[in-house]
C-alpha cells in the first residue's frame, strides 16, 4: 500500500454520492495526503434552473478555501472558466489551477505530488504542479455523456492517456480502447465495502419507515436515475406486477415521464449512503435496467456489487462487466425477459443463496483494489527510476 505520498486527485464534487474515487482515495488518505479537487467541469453551462444552481453553489464553495474532510483529506474547489474546448479558456484555467493548487500545496506541505485525475480534462495542467507521475483513472466513457463536448474531450483524453505515466481504467473495453496510446494501461473493476453493505443481513438492521409500510414484494434499485437507465423496463415490471412495489432511490436527472403516474412506482429521492443497506434489507431484488448504448458498454455498474454485497438477488442488463458475473445475476434482454428474471429471482430467494452472494463479494474489497493499484504504482516507479 502506497504510504507518505502527496496525491492532488481531480474527481467530481467530494459532496456527491461516494463513488469508487471517495472509496480509493479514502483509503489512501490513512497513509497519504490527499488534495481532492472538486470537478472543474467538462461542459458549458446552460441557462437552466439546475446549472444556475450549481454555479452558485461552486461559488460559495470557492469562498470557503480548502477544507479538511477528513483526516489527510482536504477538499478545494477552485474557479475555473466553463468553457470546454475554448484554447484561451483552457490557457488561463490552467494558470489560475497552477497558482491556486501550488498555493494549497506549500500550506499542506504536499511535495512532488502524485497528480491522479479521474476527469479527461486535465493535460494542459501537466507539468505544473511538480508532479512526481501523472496517473489518469478512466472508468466512464466521458465523450457518451449527454451535453458534452464530444470531440473535444475525445481529444483532451487521447492526450492525457498519452502523457500519463500510469492509465487505469475500470472496464476492460476502455482498458483496450486506451491501451493503443500507452502500454501502461490497466484493467482495475471497481470494489465494495463488504462490511457496509452486509448489514442488510443483519436482523437488528431496521428497515425504513417509508419502505417497511410498502406492499410486498419490493423491487428495489438505487442511483442515479439518468437517461442511460432504461424507465421502459421499470414501466413494464410496475404494470405487469401492480401487487408489487417498484422502490427508485437516487436523484432523477431525466424526463421520468414514463413512470410517472403508476400508483406502484415509488420515487423516494437520494438516500445517505449510510442508509442504503437499511435499505436493501427491504428490497425483496435489486434490479439493473440499462439501455445500451456507447456508454453503458463500458461502464462497470458500482451498485452491482454492493447489491450482492447486501445478500440481494440481482436481475440485471448484459452489460459486458455486469455479465462478468453470470453466476450470481440474473441477465435479461428487454423488458419481457426482465419480468420473467424478477420471478425467478423471487422464488429462488434464500438465506443460504444470500450469504453465498455476500461470500463472492469478499475478495473484491476495496481494499483489495487500492493494494493492487499501488503495486502498479510502485512497479511503474521503479521502471521510471531505471
Amino acid at each position: 500500500m502506497l504510504e507518505n505520498d502527496s496525491i492532488i486527485c481531480f474527481a467530481h464534487d467530494w459532496e456527491g454520492d461516494p463513488t469508487s474515487k471517495t472509496h480509493i482515495m479514502r483509503i489512501l488518505a490513512r497513509k497519504n495526503r490527499v488534495l481532492w479537487i472538486n470537478s472543474i467541469g467538462m461542459r458549458r453551462p446552460t441557462a437552466s434552473r439546475a446549472d444556475l444552481g450549481r454555479l452558485a453553489l461552486k461559488l460559495r464553495r470557492s469562498v470557503t478555501g480548502c477544507r479538511e474532510v477528513e483526516p489527510n483529506l482536504h477538499v478545494a474547489s477552485p474557479l475555473t472558466l466553463p468553457f470546454p474546448g475554448s484554447r484561451l479558456a483552457s490557457g488561463i484555467n490552467a494558470s489560475i489551477l497552477e497558482i491556486t493548487l501550488r498555493r494549497i500545496s506549500r500550506r499542506l506541505g504536499l511535495r512532488r505530488p502524485i497528480l491522479w485525475s479521474f476527469l479527461p480534462n486535465v493535460g494542459p495542467l501537466l507539468g505544473r504542479l511538480g508532479e512526481r507521475m501523472v496517473i489518469y483513472h478512466c472508468v466512464d466513457e466521458y465523450s457518451a455523456f449527454t451535453g458534452v463536448p464530444a470531440e473535444t474531450l475525445k481529444r483532451m483524453e487521447t492526450d492525457l492517456v498519452r502523457r500519463s505515466h500510469l492509465v487505469l481504467t475500470s472496464a476492460e473495453r476502455l482498458r483496450d480502447e486506451r491501451r493503443p496510446f500507452n502500454p501502461e494501461t490497466h484493467f482495475i473493476p471497481h470494489g465494495v465495502d463488504v462490511a457496509h453493505f452486509s448489514r442488510a443481513l443483519d436482523p437488528a438492521t431496521k428497515i425504513p419507515d417509508d419502505l417497511r409500510a410498502l406492499p410486498r414484494p419490493i423491487i428495489g434499485f438505487f442511483g442515479l436515475i439518468a437517461d442511460w437507465v432504461d424507465l421502459g423496463i421499470v414501466r413494464s415490471l410496475a404494470l405487469s406486477r401492480p401487487e408489487s412495489s417498484i422502490v427508485l432511490l437516487g436523484k432523477a436527472a431525466c424526463d421520468l415521464g414514463e413512470i410517472q403516474g403508476l400508483r406502484n412506482v415509488h420515487l423516494l429521492g437520494r438516500k445517505p449512503y449510510s442508509d442504503l443497506p437499511a435499505y436493501c434489507r427491504g428490497f425483496d431484488v435489486g434490479i439493473l435496467p440499462f439501455r445500451i448504448n456507447r456508454l453503458t458498454l463500458r461502464a462497470n455498474p458500482l451498485k452491482l456489487r454492493e447489491y450482492l454485497a447486501a445478500g440481494l438477488p440481482v436481475v440485471a442488463t448484459p452489460l459486458p462487466e455486469v455479465a462478468r458475473y453470470e453466476k450470481l445475476v440474473r441477465l435479461a434482454t428487454g423488458d419481457d425477459d426482465f419480468i420473467t428474471g424478477v420471478d425467478e429471482a423471487l422464488r429462488g430467494r434464500t438465506p443460504a443463496a444470500d450469504a453465498r452472494r455476500v461470500e463472492a463479494m469478499r475478495e473484491e474489497s476495496w481494499e483489495a483494489r487500492v493494494q493492487r493499484i499501488s503495486s502498479l504504482i510502485e512497479r511503474r516507479r521503479l521502471a521510471m527510476a531505471s
